[in-house]
């Protein structure tokens, strides 16, 4: 049987990537939509059902056999692969966070002068969580002492996370009765991939149990440390104006795409691309200037602190140096095809690695070191500027669209209030009337064997349709703003009656752009701050709110899920299910994760079932704490979209529909 080869208009939604689709298919330049079609999956890893974790394997739980050599089950297999995966995903955050805490140590101590603390007020709010004294201080000395603290989380020998503590009262009584506090983000991940080795843990329940205390160590650790700290470094987002999709590229501008994780890095190109003696440079080659965009969660970083415009999320960035117009993709960590190699070798694009814990065979490698931060930098553009005069035939598809991003939980709890009456008790009040049914967090990545954007278009243009407050991050945060969802001007168009006017009176889009994956600790932290405020509940449980990654495809989603179900949650992962080949565990994750924990994690293939799923537990939510049943019918006749129509009546009948008489 031939294999099913799709056309560029099956294997994405967005304009741009078709386009560059088809000029892949000219060109005859495989891409990873290509490599999706080619590769079939293997059914049985699929599944869950391979064990390789020791050499008498790999063992294939299939047809009548239902035990490894060793003995072990379908059940513990599938939760053992699970785990393992939970482990990856959290230590990728994780030692994201150990990294931005020793640059946050260097320039406390003047070893890294290029970094600044730009935003001191974060900076003593969260060392005040970590019992910093802070009164009379110098910043400076505040910072080392937060450094070192946050340093010391990773491998005490006692205690619990600071982090924790940010979590309503009820919900830290569940995780300390249950034995789910992480006591240090590193003890978590390595206790769990000890359990996953040969002839360790061998009970389904017991391995999900330390794999969601791992994940929690994550969320309520390395991903809200690492928020925090970049936050401190490079300043807490607020609203910006931008623009996404590879439009964005400038056919008479060197440009330069940065892609991965670490803020570190890419703030300092940020930096160096405005120097006058490097634009100056740029022009002596024959350019305008310097143009930066972003793929992945350097460019939700970078976009919702500097402005600077996202080229794509995850499967577009092969697509970008297809255009022919990059100088050089800059890249850091997680997330990086290695097929980005032998398509710059048909280009003149160079593809740059900087991390010292990622290179890639065939691209340069310039390693990044924090202590002459915009000297390297700066040598990485010359670089870029000096490929400008190399570059051949362009193709830049011509679409782009503006969002406003930087919804952090700080600015958020300042547009519903002001800066003297910041609160969460409008929100809630809204829910609580009805006027916004309930919320919605769909983040995370996108995956080639799902049309590319297909479902994130899908799923949240029906929420918004239902009255439901969309927040994003990561490349589905991406595939809203190419789509044009993150604009104010958007609650007017597709925006239900209710949300449309919560949206007009606060002047925020439909949905909110929260930053990058490891921001995902930010909606957390809104949960909480919902919680506390009264209304809706206790505990995160409580809330009508549903988490979702429709496209998922990584590791680290998988430990995203888990916190997230392990805080209260209903989480729904599209696509493929990991642990499908286990009835037992697949109960675990639901009913036995709800009944523990208050969440719980499903997989749902279909997008139009993945939106009746999330509804229908909005609505029950919604019913436990006694709020009226959703009636769209009772909104929608305020707002400035009826004062214009109002105002573009004749005078009468103007006056009859404002006061009620003639």
């Amino acid at each position: 049987m031939a294999k099913k080869v799709r056309t560029p208009e099956e294997a994405s939604r967005d304009p741009a990537a078709v386009a560059l689709l088809k000029r892949a298919a000219e060109l005859e330049v495989e891409t990873c939509f290509a490599r999706a079609d080619e590769i079939v999956p293997c059914p049985i890893g699929a599944e869950g059902l391979c064990c390789r974790n020791c050499a008498m394997g790999p063992c294939r739980l299939v047809g009548k056999t239902d035990r490894g050599v060793c003995g072990a089950t379908i059940d513990t297999v599938v939760a053992r692969n699970f785990a393992r995966a939970v482990a990856v995903g959290a230590a990728s955050h994780i030692d994201h966070a150990r990294d931005l805490a020793r640059t946050l140590l260097a320039a406390a101590e003047g070893k890294a002068p290029d970094y600044k603390i730009r935003d001191p007020y974060k900076l003593v709010e969260v060392a005040k969580d970590f019992g910093i004294k802070t009164d009379g201080r110098e910043i400076g000395e505040i910072a080392r002492d937060l450094a070192l603290a946050a340093l010391a989380e990773f491998g005490q020998i006692e205690g619990e996370v600071v982090y924790v503590r940010r979590a309503p009262q009820k919900r830290q009584q569940i995780w300390r009765q249950l034995g789910l506090v992480p006591r240090a983000y590193d003890w978590e991940v390595v206790d769990l991939l000890h359990r996953t080795h040969i002839g360790n843990d061998q009970d389904a329940e017991h391995l999900l149990h330390q794999s969601m205390r791992c994940a929690l160590a994550d969320g309520w650790g390395g991903s809200m440390l690492a928020t925090d700290i970049t936050d401190i470094l490079f300043g807490t987002p607020a609203p910006v104006l931008s623009e996404a999709n590879l439009g964005v590229l400038r056919e008479d501008m060197v440009n330069v795409i940065i892609h991965g994780h670490e803020p570190t890095l890419s703030e300092m190109i940020v930096a160096a691309a405005q120097d006058p003696e490097l634009i100056e440079y740029a022009k002596s080659k024959g350019a305008e200037g310097i143009n930066l965009a972003g793929i992945c969660c350097t460019a939700n970083e970078t976009l919702m602190r500097e402005g600077v415009p996202l080229a794509g999320n995850f499967l577009q960035q092969e697509l970008a140096i297809l255009t022919g117009a990059v100088e050089a993709m800059v890249v850091d960590v997680q997330c990086i095809m290695e097929g980005l190699v032998p398509i710059a070798d048909r280009f003149h694009t160079e593809l740059i690695t900087t991390s010292p814990k990622v290179r890639i065979a065939g691209a340069t490698h310039i390693e990044f070191d924090e202590h002459r931060a915009l000297e390297i930098a700066k040598e990485i553009l010359r670089r870029a500027i000096d490929r400008f005069p190399e570059r051949g035939e362009t193709f830049i598809p011509d679409y782009r669209s503006p969002l406003v991003p930087g919804f952090s939980h700080e600015y958020i709890d300042y547009a519903l209030g002001g800066y003297y009456r910041g609160s969460f008790r409008p929100l809630n009040d809204a829910i609580i009337a009805g006027r916004i049914r309930g919320v919605v967090a769909d983040i995370g990545c996108n995956n080639p064997r799902i049309c590319h954007d297909e479902y994130h278009y899908y799923v949240v243009s029906e929420f918004l349709k239902n009255d439901i407050l969309v927040v994003q991050t990561g490349c589905g945060a991406i595939a809203s703003a190419k789509k044009g969802f993150m604009t104010p001007e958007a609650a007017l168009e597709i925006a239900g009656p209710g949300l449309r006017e919560v949206c007009e009176a606060i002047g925020i889009p439909p949905v909110l752009h929260m930053g990058a994956c490891v921001d995902n600790s930010r909606i957390l932290t809104v949960l909480s701050q919902m919680a506390t405020e009264g209304g809706l509940g206790e505990d995160i449980a409580d809330i009508p709110a549903v988490g979702m990654a429709t496209e998922w495809m990584s590791e680290k989603a998988l430990a995203i899920a888990t916190y997230c179900a392990a805080s209260g949650a209903y989480v729904i992962m599209g696509g493929r299910n990991p642990v499908s080949g286990s009835e037992t565990v697949i109960r675990l994750m639901t009913e036995g994760w709800e009944k523990k924990v208050g969440g719980k994690l499903e997989f749902i293939a279909e997008a139009d079932e993945i939106v009746r799923k999330a509804i229908e537990h909005i609505d029950k939510k919604r019913a436990d704490l006694g709020l009226p049943e959703y009636d769209p019918s009772k909104w929608g006749k305020s707002g400035d979209w009826r004062i214009q129509e109002v105002l573009d009546l004749p005078f009468e009948e103007r006056i009859q529909a404002i006061y009620g008489k003639k």
